[in-house]
Formats: C-alpha cells, structure tokens, sequence
C-alpha cells in the first residue's frame, strides 16, 4: 500500500508504517455515503494485504469533528420513494463495522470533535479510540425517528448499569471521559496533541505512541448520575422510565424526561427493547442482524421521514409524530421491527 489514494470523500494515504484514512466531507460534518463505505472497505482490504502497513488510522478532515453520522438526507428520500438503496447501504455499512472490530492491525480512530451514529460505528469498534476535549460522542437516532444501529446498541447494551438505555433514548452526547466510562473510547489525548500522535502512529507501533501521549481525562458527567439513572431506566416500559423521571426530584432527570418527550415515540419504545435484546445476545454480528431488521422495518415508517424533515431539511424541529403518543405504540407494533428480512444480513 504505497503511495496516495484520493477519492472525492475519502483520502487513503501510507506515512511510515501507518495506513490514514481521512474522511473528507467538512461540509457535511464528514457524513458517511455508500461510496465512502466501499471506500473505506478498500482502504482496509489493502491495508491488510500490505506487510509494510503496521496500523490504521481514521481521522475526519476538517475542524468539527469525525463522522456526524450517515447521510440522512439520502435516506430520508429513500424512505419518500419507497426504494432499496438504504437497505444495500446498511448491508455494506454493518459489514465493515463488524470488520472493524475485527481488524486484525492496530486501528486507531480519532474521535475528534463531533462523532455520531455511523462515525460511532467507523471509531468505537475499533482497537484503540481516542477522544479529546471537544469529543462529543452519540447515538441521536430517537430525535429523527430512528433507532441506533452500526452496532450502537451493543456498545450501549453493554455499559455500566443503565447509562447506555439513557443514552439511547435520550441520543445525549457525551464527552471524553463520559465515552471512556461507557466503553465507548479508551485514551484522552488533548487535539493540540493529535499531530504529535499521529507523526508516531506511522513509525511506532500503536501501543507505544498512544501510552506517549495520552493524557488523564477529566472529569465527566454520568458517573455521578448513575443513581437516578440506574433507578429509573430500570423500569419495565418507556411510559413508566417516564414516571421515573419526572418524579425523582433530580433536575437532571427532569431534564432527560423532557427530551425524550420530544422523540418519535414508536422510536423510544422500539429503542428501549433493541437495546435489551442486544443484551442478550452474544456477538456484535448477532446485533448487527437485528439491527438492520429493526432499520429496514424504520424506513417503511413514517417517523424516518418526518424527523428528518424536522430536523434537517425544514429545520423547524417540529415533527409531527404518527402515533403522536407513547400510549397508541402497541407491543405489537414493537414486534414488528424485530422480524426477520427477506434478504438477511449475513456474514
């Protein structure tokens, strides 16, 4: 792997015995397309193949931040035209998020700035995950009408107690020791330190570069919330984590009843269970099967659609939910999403 490979929305570069992959949509927050998907997957078969690469490194072009997630606008007129392509894009997006994790070189994502949804997906399957100071790490899907995919609700099936439900639901980011304690990232390194990172990632082995300049992290957040947390979230519905809430006299949870208030509420219903039942199952390959299930049942809804509208393309951040209310979700409306698929995910 020699050389520079540049493609409009990714660059894919050797320096010393590093692979960088660098995407390359500051515009767009560094939104992830299916090109850039197969792009990506190309960069990593030929990092594999090639002896001389040592370890690979992503990192997002631009100021803001890694990856704000998939391109919901090509989704969003998927879902308008009733076609196929979110499907075909899930189908390749999961498979690399399992390859990812399984990535038999160092793969060091940077996970400067904002890192949501699929940039979760491209970073924190990764080997080694470093977050700064301007790290702002989450799974928003509910605000949109979706729920978290790209192995999302293992991650957040599997961190202490209940932080990953609260996550879920209410799509909060997070910061660099809050992504830590969630599992979520491994090592603090202030950005004015990431070129010094990087310039060793190509000549020491990762391991050595990333205990140079890792720093302590300070201090989060959720640790100290993991009381009310914990107590409320353990309920057995979204209406009664909802009760919870609102009566534990915590501001903060006050503050998460609000916001998931304000989410599609077929979206926290469905969230809420994905993210037991990924629990329970033993492989993220397992989740990623039920994921994409649960997301090709959600591009047939309404919500998809009208989230994105509210948020994105109108930007007036009032959608109009169908049903409108916790209450007119039904348990089978639930079951729904989780059945299986014509054409599976397989690996």
């Amino acid at each position: 792997m020699k050389g520079t490979l540049v493609t409009d929305d990714v660059l894919v570069r050797t320096e010393g015995h590093a692979a960088q992959i660098v995407l390359n949509r500051p515009r767009a927050l560094n939104a992830l397309t299916h090109a850039m998907v197969g792009a990506i997957d190309s960069a990593l078969t030929a990092a594999e193949s090639d002896p001389s690469v040592e370890t690979v490194v992503l990192s997002g072009a631009g100021e803001r931040g890694l990856c704000a997630g998939g391109d919901i606008r090509a989704i969003h007129d998927d879902a308008k035209a009733r076609g196929g392509a979110s499907a075909a894009f899930w189908r390749d997006e999961y498979r690399l998020n399992a390859r990812i994790a399984r990535f038999p070189k160092p793969y060091v994502a940077l996970m400067d700035g904002i890192v949501m949804g699929g940039g979760v997906g491209l970073s924190a399957h990764g080997a080694h995950r470093v977050v700064t100071e301007r790290s702002r790490v989450a799974m928003p899907e509910t605000t949109i009408g979706f729920v978290p995919d790209v192995g999302g609700t293992y991650l957040l099936s599997r961190t202490p107690g209940l932080l990953g439900a609260h996550l879920a639901l209410t799509g909060a980011a997070v910061g660099a020791a809050d992504a830590q304690l969630c599992g979520l990232a491994d090592h603090f390194v202030p950005s004015e330190l990431l070129p010094e990172l990087q310039a060793d990632l190509a000549r020491l082995p990762a391991h050595d570069a990333l205990a140079r300049w890792a720093r302590p992290t300070p201090e989060g957040e959720l640790a100290e919330a993991r009381e009310w947390i914990d107590a409320c979230y353990a309920a057995d519905t979204v209406e009664e984590i909802l009760e919870r809430l609102l009566d534990s006299g915590v501001p903060a949870a006050k503050e998460a009843a609000v916001t998931l208030q304000s989410k599609s509420p077929t979206s926290l219903k469905v969230t809420l269970e994905a993210v037991r039942r990924a629990g329970e199952l033993g492989s993220l390959e397992e989740v990623l099967v039920q994921e994409f299930r649960v997301s090709c049942a959600a591009v047939t809804m309404p919500d998809l659609v009208e989230g994105v509208r509210a948020q994105v393309i109108d930007k007036d951040r009032s959608p109009k939910w169908s049903p409108a209310g916790l209450a007119s979700v039904t348990a089978a409306d639930v079951e729904r999403f989780f059945a299986p698929v014509r054409d599976e995910l397989t690996f």
